[in-house]
């Protein structure tokens, strides 16, 4: 198998408008792409036949990859316990400039925290600063603010 980057995250969500909206307002992502789905071959991809989704394809500026927004109308989306320790639950991290900064400004947004930016005191990252967050349908987000160093992590 030869694989060439890594084109897209998707997280289903319960709606499409508010986590658009979430991600562009919070984040900085642009909509590029908006439809509504129940081509044959989609519900056999995903399993469920006879699927219908609403989906948008957003982007960070010039990244390379694509955050995909799915909204299933059938079969009606279920919601799941989110927590970071379950098998299976995945994150998405930002690497920011000032976390303070965009912790408070997210905080004023209403975001939902788990934790107050952290400093790191050991390991790799050590000297960083992280923290995580919630989406509006619990999905975990993460800032980080790398040790000053001329690698992403």
């Amino acid at each position: 198998m030869t694989i060439h980057h890594m084109h897209h995250v998707g997280l289903t969500v319960t709606d499409l408008d508010r986590s658009a909206e979430f991600y562009s307002t919070a984040f900085d992502y642009t909509e590029v792409m908006r439809q509504e789905m129940d081509a044959a071959y989609l519900g056999q991809i995903v399993g469920l036949p006879g699927a219908r989704v609403k989906m948008a394809h957003l982007r960070l500026r010039d990244a390379p990859h694509v955050l995909e927004l799915f909204e299933y109308v059938t079969p009606v989306v279920k919601k799941a316990p989110l927590q970071p320790n379950h098998a299976g639950n995945a994150h998405l991290c930002f690497i920011v400039d000032d976390i303070a900064a965009d912790h408070a400004r997210l905080v004023s947004q209403g975001v939902t925290f788990i934790s107050p930016p952290v400093f790191i005191d050991a390991g790799r990252n050590a000297g960083g600063v992280s923290c995580y967050l919630r989406d509006p349908d619990g999905i975990t987000l993460e800032l980080f603010q790398s040790p000053e160093r001329n690698d992403d992590q």
